[in-house]
């Protein structure tokens, strides 16, 4: 079954065709960044018409690259939330009318599940049933995972994402945008000494995050110190904000007693991240398992294949469609 999967959910555009047999045939990716620099975050509307822009032309390109003509096309899956609405309204759009123009079945797909199954379209892919660690710019998740749509949320966080969080620290340090990346090579001069930061919510059980509170001492620090510690500082809530990520994981591990854990979104992109997790991981007698790194970021390979999962199992949607930019995954029908 061959699947073009169509993902607008907030400032990246992602087109990719997805075979049942031959895997991921192809895919492409057109981010926002520049358009939205200059005003220092995503503007939805310009979001929204840039995905007019570039998603049909895209469609194309796969299309091409992978030798694909319209007949072979046997389902479209499209992001249908959780995400900007109007964007999610241009991808929504254009995937339901492809489908019923080309007479095939199409399905809204679920942003996050998309990134959570992510990792399965590695070569080394884990098996069911695993943790999953979703963190992102709009999401900060713990989930145990037992199948396609059994999702059991253990935590989440309770204000910023990380991923936000990383943002609005940089932007307070004049980093720019997106300050995520631009923070965590900062990062890498910081003296890991200077400012002991606080790790949130650690200090009690429970799976629930917190970044709000982090990105207030970051502000509050740098206040007081100036630019001369940008990098110090930069280094300090990085470090914070992963240690507590991976203690909230190493909790999740042992409530559920699962030795593999997925982590999957943005922030999954983190090397400091990905180092202390395999820490974690290695002390624990577990397996961490990520998707490559131009699948972190939001992406039409993992709605093409989260897609495929569904419309391969009979699901599908009928006539008209919907954008849902809240959207619980634990209203997912199980496959």
């Amino acid at each position: 079954m061959l699947i073009l999967g169509i993902e607008t959910s907030c400032d990246e555009t992602g087109v990719a065709l997805y075979h049942g047999e031959r895997g991921l045939l192809a895919h492409r990716i057109y981010t926002q960044v520049a358009l939205h620099a200059k005003y220092g975050g995503v503007v939805p509307e310009l979001a929204s018409r840039d995905h007019v822009r570039k998603v049909l032309p895209l469609t194309r390109e796969v299309m091409e690259e992978a030798g694909v003509e319209r007949k072979d096309i046997e389902g479209v899956a499209y992001t249908a939330g959780p995400g900007l609405v109007g964007a999610l309204l241009v991808g929504a759009g254009v995937g339901r009318s492809l489908a019923w123009a080309w007479g095939v079945p199409a399905i809204g797909v679920h942003h996050m599940e998309g990134h959570l199954l992510a990792p399965l379209l590695e070569a080394d892919a884990p098996e069911f049933p695993f943790v999953a660690l979703l963190v992102s710019g709009g999401h900060t998740q713990l989930v145990q995972v037992d199948g396609v749509g059994r999702y059991t949320l253990l935590g989440q966080s309770l204000d910023d994402a990380a991923g936000e969080a990383f943002d609005k620290t940089a932007k307070m340090l004049g980093l720019g945008y997106p300050g995520g990346p631009v923070l965590a090579k900062l990062a890498e001069s910081g003296d890991p000494a200077r400012f002991k930061f606080p790790r949130p919510m650690t200090d009690r059980p429970g799976l629930d995050f917190s970044f709000s509170g982090l990105k207030t001492f970051a502000l509050n620090t740098y206040t007081k110190h100036g630019d001369e510690a940008r990098a110090d500082i930069a280094r300090a809530f990085q470090d914070a904000a992963i240690d507590t990520m991976v203690i909230k994981c190493r909790r999740a591990l042992r409530q559920t007693g699962m030795k593999r854990l997925v982590v999957a979104g943005g922030v999954s992109a983190n090397k400091d991240l990905r180092a202390k997790l395999a820490q974690l991981a290695e002390q624990e007698d577990a397996r961490a398992y990520y998707p490559r790194p131009e699948f972190c970021t939001d992406n039409g390979a993992m709605i093409a294949y989260a897609g495929y999962l569904r419309l391969n199992a009979g699901m599908s949607e009928p006539d008209g469609f919907t954008a849902r930019p809240r959207w619980d995954m634990g209203e997912l029908e199980a496959i």
